[in-house]
């Protein structure tokens, strides 16, 4: 009897040990290979400084002014380096490095065609987003002027042909550009009675432009404002 009270005093105690082993892995979990290394305070917080001293992955460094260019990429501009045209792009460029000749002239040509319907429509508002106060002063008496006469301007732009930088240059803080446009249109002018009295509604005519534009390189609008116009025909 006593043997087995004693066997019986055994297997209570392996289970009473078997109980507690399972309750401190679950407080102190398993070693899998994938749970972090053994942190050191002092000893990180040691490392830490030393390599913040030659850098950290993790902070973004402030750029060094010294490492800026002194002047903004050169132009690729298929022209020769001594032409005043170059040189005034190049002075743009240097003001506002975000612009682009190539752009710029694509830009150039859609407020071209804007402009010439808003003119012909006597459409004030999109004018007076791309004229200057000077320019859209003019447009807008031109445009007075046929409505009190009853008067309709026909003037279709079939396509245009080209549009070329011919100057650029700085004044002070803004841009000026000169582009010149060549255009095919179709042109006509008729009285109140619907008679053409200029131009001819069947006839295609070769139209050259110089509009010159501006924009203060100062300015977080990126549009460009009309501020002359002079034609050849």
């Amino acid at each position: 009897m006593g043997g087995e009270f004693q066997f019986f005093d055994i297997i209570i105690l392996a289970m009473i040990a078997g109980f507690l082993i399972l309750r401190l892995r679950r407080v102190l979990g398993r070693r899998d290979g994938h749970e972090g290394g053994y942190s050191d305070r002092f000893r990180d917080r040691e490392q830490a400084e030393q390599e913040g001293k030659r850098g950290d992955d993790n902070v973004v460094q402030l750029p060094d002014r010294s490492d800026a260019p002194d002047e903004a990429a050169p132009l690729d501009l298929d022209i020769d380096k001594d032409d005043p045209v170059a040189v005034g792009l190049t002075q743009i460029r240097v003001a506002d490095p975000s612009f682009g000749p190539d752009e710029f002239t694509e830009g150039a040509k859609m407020a071209f065609e804007m402009i010439l319907n808003g003119f012909s429509s006597g459409d004030r508002k999109t004018l007076k987003g791309l004229l200057s106060p000077d320019v859209y002063k003019n447009f807008d008496e031109a445009i007075t002027e046929r409505e009190r006469a009853g008067e309709v301007l026909e003037d279709t732009l079939v396509g245009l042909r080209s549009a070329k930088i011919v100057e650029a240059a700085m004044d002070g803080h803004h841009s000026v550009l000169t582009v010149k446009f060549v255009s095919e249109q179709i042109s006509a002018l008729r009285d109140a009675e619907g008679n053409i009295i200029d131009g001819n509604p069947n006839e295609v005519i070769d139209v050259t432009d110089f509009w010159t534009f501006s924009r203060d390189t100062r300015s977080s609008d990126p549009n460009w404002t009309l501020i002359g116009t002079e034609s050849n025909n």
